[in-house]
């Protein structure tokens, strides 16, 4: 797939959506990308994440024994590449603030993860699911995601392969462009501020 063909899965959903969005890191943004809008076609999640999966470096593809995701956003995406990788996929969970592993799923010492997102920003939900891997007993041989809408400045200390980067502005709430200060501000993300 190209970069193209991927964005046009992303309209095709109306996953692609305008406004003013406070994303989970706090940060605030005119463009809000909703994974689970198109990850809701099966069909869809499926040929985003095998292409994912192709795209990872042989090594690393050869590698991975488990697929580890952060609820709640990872969770689908983290499923599909385990099903292109062959490979168990498996969630974290935060119902106290921390991740961790729960529902009997466990990952045996040394085995080798690839922790898994559906859009990366600041990487701060990433880094947590890498350290509760490592608690785990799990080892983070790379990190994927759906969209790495970074900027190009995330470092998750593993190796990082998005599907697709965008490029989108994102400003701290006292640094807001007069358009973007003018509209209510919606928070459509899962995760739960402490």
């Amino acid at each position: 797939m190209t970069d193209e063909e991927i964005i046009a899965e992303f309209r095709a959903a109306d996953a692609l959506l305008e406004g003013h969005f406070i994303l989970s890191s706090g940060l605030r943004s005119p463009r809000y990308l909703q994974c689970a809008r198109v990850l809701m076609n099966p069909a869809r999640g499926a040929r985003l994440a095998t292409e994912l999966a192709r795209r990872l470096p042989q090594a690393i593809r050869e590698s991975v024994d488990v697929v580890v995701s952060p609820a709640m956003g990872g969770v689908i995406a983290g499923h599909e590449v385990g099903r292109a990788l062959g490979v168990d996929a498996l969630f974290l969970e935060r119902p106290e603030g921390v991740f961790h592993l729960r529902r009997g799923f466990r990952i045996e010492p040394g085995q080798r993860v690839l922790m898994m997102e559906d859009v990366v920003t600041t990487g701060l939900s990433s880094r947590e699911a890498i350290a509760a891997i490592g608690r785990a007993g799990g080892t983070v041989i790379a990190a994927a995601s759906l969209v790495d809408r970074s900027n190009g400045g995330v470092d998750l200390g593993v190796p990082f392969f998005p599907l697709i980067r965008i490029d989108v502005p994102s400003y701290s709430a006292d640094a807001l462009p007069p358009e973007l200060a003018a509209m209510p501000a919606i928070k459509p993300g899962s995760r739960v501020e402490a």
